[in-house]
């Protein structure tokens, strides 16, 4: 097949499951969820198993944006390493971050179990590997406070990653706790589930001005259409980098690619998450359909038109880098494609509300790792709106 678009592979293997109008009346509800990606799924989800009446809407088709782009690599597992953040904001309450992490791929999976969603979830163990002498002692650094807080981890010698997966490296660290899906099409069928069940959805609908009152909150579209609400939870990604006067993420443009079907891997592979020391990290997994997918190569972002062309380069580095670690791979790319997403200064989310917009709440999870912290937000949200305490949300707030 060989695809080479602007489309992820998620887009093209799918196509568009679920179709939902755009708003073309002034309506009124509770609360408004913006984003229709995996994450406006995931706590619109929870806002209706709170007894909420939700409207969620999005500037483009359901899951159209980040989440059509990302390698849904389920991971607890935070971009900066669990010793950094510990000097950064104390052992025990990175520890915390790191333990919700693992909390959130098991929630998750109890999530699509329970309401049997089709979305290829399948729990994997998750392998993070030194990629030279000078990130090994780091890295063993690493695995220590990881074991120290017991996080099910083990240390894996070079010769036995090289016997297991094929992969030539200086040792690393093999996580118990991990999993791979396919987002794209479990942001549908939850926002399927939950549409059934009475959660007004609306497509093509971008927010152009947010009043807030003493009601609530005044939400105008760009067709001139008005949305009155109690509160609003913002999960648009990288977007609300545009709304927010708060440098909170730096935006970075990631590229992937997948080989065509039936590739001949060592058998452990389908079992496991595989990333490396590297910066920008490379990162790798199956697929449910028998492919094997390549990620990394991070860059700044650029014009649409620039990026298309350096997809190409940077697909075709990812694909040599993958036969320089592990030669006995015959790699044959099938799908290249690439997307936008952020970079906090601690690896960790903002979740909560900002001072610069009144009644509202954002769920902005940044990093390698936005869907567990996504999940994770499926309690706070609905605490917060409460009034209640959540132990992660000092460590998530805007002004940190």
């Amino acid at each position: 097949m060989r695809l080479r678009t602007f489309e992820s592979f998620w887009i093209i293997k799918n196509g568009l499951v679920h179709s939902y109008p755009s708003l073309q009346q002034n309506i009124r509800t509770e609360l408004v969820v913006v984003g229709g990606g995996i994450t406006g799924a995931l706590i619109s989800h929870a806002l209706m198993e709170a007894g909420y009446k939700v409207t969620l809407i999005d500037r483009r088709d359901i899951a159209g944006g980040s989440t059509s782009a990302t390698t849904s690599m389920l991971q607890y597992e935070i971009d900066v390493p669990l010793h950094e953040l510990a000097e950064k904001i104390g052992e025990a309450a990175a520890a915390l971050c790191y333990r919700a992490g693992i909390d959130a791929i098991r929630q998750l999976e109890h999530l699509v179990q329970t309401l049997q969603l089709d979305c290829g979830f399948k729990r994997k163990q998750s392998l993070y590997y030194a990629h030279s002498v000078a990130a090994e002692k780091k890295l063993k650094k690493e695995f220590a406070i990881r074991k120290k807080y017991r996080l099910g981890v083990r240390w894996m010698e070079a010769s036995a990653i090289w016997k297991k997966y094929g992969i030539q490296c200086k040792g690393g660290v093999l996580s118990e706790t991990a999993a791979s899906m396919d987002a794209y099409l479990l942001a549908h069928a939850l926002i399927q589930y939950n549409h059934q069940r009475g959660m007004r959805v609306f497509d093509q609908t971008a927010i152009s001005k947010h009043h807030a009152n003493q009601k609530g909150v005044q939400l105008i579209t760009s067709d001139r259409y008005t949305i009155e609400c109690k509160k609003v939870i913002y999960c648009n990604g990288f977007e609300a980098t545009e709304m927010l006067k708060e440098k909170i993420a730096d935006l970075i443009y990631t590229y992937a690619t997948v080989s065509e079907q039936g590739i001949s891997l060592k058998k452990a592979l389908d079992d496991t998450l595989i990333w490396n020391t590297s910066d920008p990290y490379l990162y790798m997994r199956t697929t449910a359909d028998g492919r094997f997918l390549i990620g990394g190569e991070d860059d700044s972002l650029k014009t649409p038109e620039v990026q298309q062309v350096l997809k190409e380069k940077k697909c075709q580095t990812l694909a040599k880098k993958l036969k320089a670690i592990m030669p006995d791979v015959s790699f044959t790319a099938d799908f290249n494609w690439g997307g936008v997403f952020g970079s906090t200064r601690d690896g960790l989310p903002y979740i909560g509300p900002s001072p610069e917009y009144e009644h509202a709440l954002f769920v902005l999870g940044f990093g390698g790792n936005g869907i567990t912290f996504s999940v994770q937000a499926m309690d706070i949200i609905p605490a917060m709106l409460k009034k209640q305490d959540h132990p992660l949300a000092p460590y998530y707030r805007f002004g940190r």
